[in-house]
């Protein structure tokens, strides 16, 4: 139980205290009333005696009485309503609550620290903390707790209003006080009169009330005198003839109204009425006349409200004193249910609020001074001592004596012996046994009465254990009579004297108690006797700390026939299991549960929420979602009954964004309770801030923000470049590529430098993107953001009139800044938004909305975050509550709706660079939603026309690209840039555009075409072009490719059509190729320097044709204008296309060459068939001469011309030094320099052995360049189709096969790791084998068969010319060694047959490509066939230390026949 102010040893003797009735004059009330008091109100602050009295026992001994209370109250004849007093207490209670602002009792209990006392607990904050050890002096807080002041009130209104009963004589009236006013005529007179009005009342039959103790009641004669208006002489003279009638003890002098009212206050008195009568306004106005406030008031409160001092039906009877209705009768005018069972509370405003209005204002004891006060201190004083006590020691005595020679015992009830107490004893029943005979009663002078009465009156005076003993004998009476109401009455009574005895004799008997309760519900059937057993026992249990007694006793008290007395047991049973050793918690909260729900019931509304507000801190944040809903739409609904709006709203708030397990309907309903609530408080306030709201939930850091108008559809054949749009997925691989495409395109348009101000375009941000700088937005291109929304219910949420929140702060021209513009009435003029009528979000759905806003104006854009409608869908859910009828916008059925917002308020990235940074939590700004928006810009868009989607490996094709400034400012240096160029190309500068457009080309070659005579078909045509006519110039980046716009500049509007042609990969499969066009305002803006538009073409590529060449030097040296220098090109073409694309077969059209010192000469191995047709997996082999370009042809080193040669198998040539032929070959020769110059060179010390090997390696190798240019012949939905395309061999080294395919690179096999550094630098590698025999070239001239007469000569002399050709650029020192030094058999077989004749060896230097001749003779001596390729020709540079060895190997064996004639 809550801590109590009084400790319970203090408690139950103030509960039970001697009653004395009070009996006025008319003229002695109205002195009173001049204070605005009654007689007996006017007593009641000094009604608690100050100093210890003494009194006698039976046995002489003297008793102590400390700290005595009485009550003094008016006469009143009839007994209190149940329904009056219910009324009274309900009252008491709601009018009893925690103060506003009180620093909360903190009780620390386990793990739980809880907040009890204070009421102002708001529901939106959470309410637990999850915190130990708060608040040091909180340590030991297991004994420490919180008060409840009304339940204190409660208990005591509740024992004073008890109605006095036959069974118990402890509220009867021992004395009667008749008071008579000094001012009257005849005083002596008037005190007759009220004596004999008390004896009637007493005596007569038809006074059933009130009740009087004994039959001779003291009678206390006061005479009240007013000072400031009286004869104080006359006064004196009466006093002494009541003295002399009645005895200086029986009668007394009050002298009050030492001041006038109505002369203003000088001094401040103190008002000790007023806590009284506030507590109970009813109880403390008894019977008296009405005074003016009472009148006042009587008329102002409501019909049905309790009177104020329940004087409502008067019966004037010509009585001095009109003996009314009880106080607590209710007005019968009002309140039909005044029986017992009607209702715990009359549903009204307070009375208790009604009193304290028309009585705030009213000063109590106007007329009294301080001595005053001490005068009524002294009466009662002097009534207790000379009156009041004697006559109840008197009584006792009597009592006893009464007894004692009743049952002619010993002279004592001290000495009383066992015999009297265990006489005609019978065992004792259990309840259960006994027969209902609550109804027995006994005569007024019963003995068993009579030591109930003994046993009541020495405990009113504190004498326990006299009373334990009588309460003991009368419980044995009581229980062999079967007096069952009695016997309980005599119980509990014992059981408090046995706990109140001082030292504890004997502990408490708990037992006692529990059949006394037991008995009263049970078989009496009167539950306010049960009650007041309860709430004694619970004290005494809880003083014992026995906290689970005291909680089980107060909750078997709980009952459907009062809420009120439910809640408050139930609550004080809370606090029971909290203040226990190991303190329950939970039981704690769900108690707190019962009672705030019992609280409901009775009414009181404010107590109901403070139960609901401390069980929450006990159930939030342990995963109890039900629980918590529960109690928080309990928490809603009692606030907003209360009309703590805000209170309603946050809880219901919680109910609704905690992730709910209730079912759809239940979430509905919550939703629709929340609306209703928010809907009312946004019309207490209709012009207040836009307020949260809590659904759907906003994934903030999911927002997006675009900027930029949305892509255009395609339209038929024109399709618009992709560029960026919302509905791209972020990918960071590719978002780096489009960054380093920029970054290309920049640093070439500021000539190969990127500016430090750069930082690459972002069209779209997200929380990927680096949102650390505030964007840029152009004026009149909209932003679109997107928001994630979520709803988490079960239950569809319908947003209207959804757009944006934003500030604004317009700029002028001339940059400086307006005012802000914030929301006003959302500035069309400066910022457009958009708005959405409707969005559904279904059951559990995260949905996108895309909001945008078109800036008119230059100027600092904040979007602040969404405004919308929030809803639910009528007949989604049962009834709307309180839904419009008929509101119906677009597809849905409104149901209610409420205005509201949410804030975007994005976190940015945790900063991690500094050492600061990483030992604490700080995080970065996030811009993304706070644009710039700056002046106009050149927009342009792209259209491709004609664009394939699937290619052959290889294919060309031709199609169109638009380009369109769609914006009202001119653009200028317009590039495109890619990581494939060798994918398209706009053609060479060289060339007319023809045809211009693409409805023209449907059926033209995408190649420059000449028609040839059939009398060239053997030999090449050569042409040349420079790579710089094809935009490859030395110094640029082959990437960035500018387009060539005519005029460089695009107007406002204007468009231009553009050809472009494309070549397939050569790789198979889907190839993503990203176009990034760069392009610039003619006029300079500070911010924005540049724009850019995505493209990603998407082509899928199926086989074609594989072609490998390689190339090998010809031994033949007959054509002179070779000067030696002839090569033999073997080309392999394979058809790898499979029959599923429908190719039906490839022709070779024509294969051409490109070098710059190099070209095809004819074709070698021209067959029957000129057409070379390969069909599905067929393999075609061409072999073709190749020589050395003329001087005149070929031009300086540094020169980019390249040599054209073109052999034809059919009529047309292809032009392959004009676009689109050319072009690719250069990209395709740039993107193959890439991957040469990405090779690492190695660096060694002996830079002449470098210089050497360089040398030697030059000599094999060649920059031959094949282009293979075929036609494929398709059939296509029974159409034939030509497609054309090209391939490329590009030729390094002699000898070594090229392809025109990316091979795949073989994985390398695993080595183990070295982890040593090498003690020597490596050594440059010598040069192979292959490349040595590079170097110098030799050729045998001979006959092939030679005839010699043996017969007659028997040597055959045979000359032979060696020729040996430099093939190097440097001189070359060269040693011929004719003899043989192979030493295997078979050499000897085949070569010891003949020899060299003359010189063995010769030693000759050649110059820079030299050829020079050997004649050499040759002597046989047999027929037969002979290889004369036995000289060993050894070479080296003449600068040069190293001798190489030339090997012959890879030429042809020399073979000479020699006939005998």
């Amino acid at each position: 139980m809550a801590q109590c102010v009084q400790s319970v040893q203090e408690l139950i003797p103030d509960s039970f205290v001697p009653c004395v009735a009070a009996l006025c004059s008319e003229e002695a009330e109205r002195l009173t009333r001049l204070n605005h008091l009654s007689f007996a109100e006017l007593l009641k602050p000094f009604s608690r005696l100050t100093s210890e009295v003494h009194m006698r026992d039976p046995n002489n001994q003297l008793h102590i009485i400390k700290n005595l209370k009485i009550a003094v109250s008016n006469i009143v004849t009839q007994p209190p309503q149940p329904g009056a007093i219910r009324k009274l207490l309900n009252d008491v209670v709601s009018g009893s609550q925690p103060a506003e602002g009180l620093v909360a009792n903190v009780i620390t209990a386990g793990d739980y620290d809880l907040n009890i006392s204070d009421r102002s607990i708001k529901a939106s904050v959470p309410w637990y903390s999850n915190w130990k050890d708060t608040l040091m002096g909180l340590k030991e807080a297991s004994l420490y707790t919180a008060t409840t002041p009304w339940f204190e009130s409660y208990r005591e209104t509740f024992l004073q209003s008890m109605p006095a009963s036959d069974h118990e004589f402890l509220n009867h009236y021992l004395a009667c006080m008749l008071v008579a006013s000094s001012s009257e005529a005849e005083p002596m007179e008037q005190f007759s009169k009220l004596s004999q009005e008390q004896h009637r009342i007493q005596h007569n039959n038809d006074y059933s009330y009130p009740k009087w103790f004994i039959p001779n009641t003291l009678k206390y004669y006061v005479l009240l005198h007013d000072v400031s208006a009286g004869d104080e002489q006359r006064a004196e003279s009466i006093y002494e003839e009541m003295k002399q009638k009645y005895g200086t003890q029986g009668c007394y002098l009050l002298k009050i109204n030492s001041r006038t009212s109505n002369r203003a206050s000088d001094e401040q008195i103190p008002d000790p009425w007023s806590q009284y009568l506030q507590k109970n306004s009813i109880q403390n106005q008894d019977s008296y006349e009405d005074g003016p406030c009472t009148i006042t008031s009587n008329k102002n409160s409501d019909s049905n409200l309790l009177s104020l001092d329940g004087l409502d039906n008067e019966v004037k009877d010509g009585l001095p004193n009109n003996f009314r209705a009880h106080p607590l009768q209710l007005d019968p005018s009002g309140d039909p249910s005044n029986g017992i069972d009607g209702p715990d509370y009359v549903k009204s405003a307070s009375s208790l609020h009604e009193t304290k209005k028309t009585s705030t204002g009213v000063i109590h004891g106007a007329c009294l001074t301080l001595t005053d006060h001490d005068r009524i201190r002294q009466f009662i004083q002097e009534f207790t001592f000379r009156g009041l006590l004697p006559h109840i020691e008197k009584t006792i005595r009597q009592l006893n004596d009464q007894l004692i020679s009743r049952k002619g015992l010993s002279r004592s009830l001290f000495s009383a012996t066992k015999k009297w107490f265990s006489g005609s004893k019978v065992p004792e029943k259990s309840i259960s046994e006994l027969k209902n005979t609550s109804g027995l009663l006994y005569p007024p002078e019963a003995p068993e009465l009579q030591i109930r009465k003994m046993a009541d009156l020495c405990f009113l005076v504190q004498h326990y254990d006299l009373a334990y003993s009588c309460y003991h004998t009368a419980k044995k009476d009581f229980l062999n009579d079967q007096a069952m109401l009695y016997a309980a009455g005599a119980l509990e009574m014992a059981a408090v004297s046995a706990f109140l005895q001082p030292g504890a004799p004997r502990p408490y008997p708990a037992h006692y108690m529990d059949t006394a309760i037991q008995t009263y519900r049970d078989i009496c059937k009167n539950m306010v006797l049960a009650e007041r057993c309860v709430l004694l026992s619970a004290e005494i249990l809880k003083s014992q700390s026995k906290y689970s007694e005291a909680a089980a006793l107060l909750i078997r008290l709980t009952s459907e026939d009062s809420d009120l007395r439910s809640a408050l047991l139930l609550e004080q049973a809370a606090h029971c299991f909290i203040n226990m050793k190991s303190p329950m918690v939970r039981k704690y909260a769900f108690h707190m549960i019962l009672a705030g729900h019992r609280f409901s019931k009775a009414g009181q509304k404010k107590h109901a929420l403070r139960c609901y507000c401390q069980a929450m801190q006990v159930y939030k944040g342990k995963g109890w979602s039900l629980a918590e809903d529960h109690i928080n739409f309990t928490i809603g609904r009692q606030s907003y009954t209360l009309r703590q709006m805000d209170n309603a709203v946050s809880a219901f708030r919680h109910i609704l964004i905690n992730e709910s397990k209730q079912s759809a309907a239940q979430q509905g309903a919550f939703l629709r309770e929340y609306l209703y609530v928010y809907k009312n408080v946004s019309q207490l306030s209709p012009d207040g801030p836009l307020p949260q709201l809590p659904l759907p939930y906003i994934n903030s850091s999911a927002t997006r923000v675009f900027f930029g108008h949305d892509r255009r559809p395609a339209d038929g054949e024109k399709q618009a470049a992709t560029h960026v749009s919302l509905d791209q997925e972020y990918d960071s691989e590719s978002s780096q590529q489009w960054r380093e495409l920029e970054g290309q395109v920049v640093a070439v348009a500021n000539r190969g430098v990127i500016p430090s101000s750069f930082h690459p375009t972002q069209y779209c941000l997200n929380s990927y993107t680096d949102n650390s700088r505030f964007p840029l937005a152009v004026v009149e291109e909209p932003i679109t953001v997107e928001v994630a929304f979520r709803n988490p219910l079960k239950v569809p949420l319908l947003l209207t009139d959804l757009s944006l929140l934003w500030k604004f702060q317009p700029k002028d021209i001339s940059g400086m800044d307006n005012e802000v513009k914030e929301l006003v009435t959302c500035e069309a003029e400066m910022i457009g938004t958009e708005v959405i009528s409707e969005f559904l979000i279904n059951s559990e759905e995260t949905k996108v909305a895309r909001l945008k806003l078109f800036p008119h104006h230059i100027g600092e854009l904040h979007i602040l975050g969404v405004v919308y409608n929030l809803g639910t869908i009528q007949g989604s859910m049962t009834d709307g509550v309180g839904a419009v009828p008929g509101c119906h916008t677009g597809k849905h059925s409104v149901g209610m709706s409420v205005r509201g917002r949410q804030d975007l308020e994005i976190q940015g990235p945790r900063l991690n660079n500094t050492k600061e940074e990483k030992t604490s939590i700080k995080y970065g700004p996030d811009r993304r939603l706070d644009p710039i928006v700056t002046e106009e810009m050149p927009l342009l868009e792209v259209f491709f026309i004609h664009f394939p989607t699937g290619l052959l490996c290889g294919e060309i094709r031709k199609a169109y690209v638009e380009f369109v400034n769609v914006s009202r400012c001119p653009l200028t240096g317009l590039k495109v840039v890619s990581k494939h160029p060798e994918f398209f190309t706009f053609g060479g500068n060289t060339d007319v555009l023809t045809p211009l457009s693409p409805s023209t080309s449907e059926n033209c070659s995408a190649y420059k075409t000449v028609v040839t005579d059939s009398a060239s078909v053997c030999t090449a045509l050569t042409s040349s072009a420079s790579s710089g006519d094809f935009g490859l110039g030395t110094g640029c980046q082959p990437e960035v490719i500018p387009v060539p716009l005519p005029d460089t500049v695009l107007l406002p509007g204007a468009s231009v059509q553009l050809p472009m042609w494309l070549r397939g990969p050569d790789e198979e499969g889907v190839h993503e190729i990203n176009f990034l066009f760069y392009y610039e305002s003619v006029k300079k803006q500070p911010k924005i320097h540049h724009r850019i538009l995505r493209h990603t073409a998407v082509i899928c590529t199926s086989r074609s044709l594989n072609v490998r060449a390689t190339v090998c030097r010809s031994n033949s040296l007959d054509e002179e204008e070779s000067r030696g220098d002839n090569m033999l090109v073997f080309v392999d073409v394979e058809n790898t296309n499979t029959s599923e694309t429908g190719v039906k077969e490839f022709h070779i059209v024509q294969v051409s060459s490109s070098s710059k010192h190099w070209k095809l000469q004819k074709s070698v191995n021209l067959s029957e068939n000129k057409d070379a047709k390969l069909a599905s997996r067929e393999k075609g082999k061409f072999c073709f001469k190749a020589v050395r370009c003329k001087e005149k042809e070929v031009a300086t080193e540094s020169s980019e011309k390249y040599i054209f040669a073109d052999i034809i198998f059919g009529s047309e040539q292809i032009v392959s030094s004009a676009s689109p032929c050319a072009d690719f070959f250069y990209r395709s020769l740039s993107s193959e320099l890439k991957i040469i110059q990405s090779q690492p060179s190695v660096h060694t010390e002996k830079q002449s052995v470098e210089d050497a090997v360089r040398l030697i390696q030059k000599c094999s190798e060649v920059d031959l360049n094949i282009v293979v240019l075929w036609k494929a012949y398709v059939v296509e939905d029974s159409k034939q189709l030509i497609l054309e395309g090209q391939h490329h061999v590009i030729l390094h080294t002699i000898g070594k096969e090229a392809f025109s395919y990316p091979q795949k690179q073989e994985p390398p096999e695993m080595e183990l790791l070295k982890f040593f550094r090498p003690e020597h630098p490596p050594v440059p590698s010598r040069p192979s084998a292959e490349q040595l025999s590079n170097l110098i070239k030799t050729s045998l001239h001979y006959p092939e068969s030679f005839n010699h007469p043996f017969h007659q000569k028997s040597l055959c002399l045979v000359p032979v010319t060696l020729l040996l050709s430099n093939c190097s650029k440097a001189d070359v020192d060269v040693i011929v060694d004719l003899r043989h030094k192979t030493t295997s058999p078979e050499a000897l077989e085949i070569h010891g047959s003949f020899t060299w004749l003359g010189q063995t060896q010769y030693k000759l230097q050649l110059k820079s490509q030299e050829i020079h001749s050997l004649q050499l003779k040759a002597c046989f001596v047999h027929t037969g066939v002979y290889n004369l390729g036995t000289p060993r020709v050894f070479a080296k540079l003449s600068d040069q230390v190293t001798v190489f060895e030339t090997s012959q190997q890879n030429s042809m064996p020399a073979l000479i026949i020699i006939n005998n004639v």
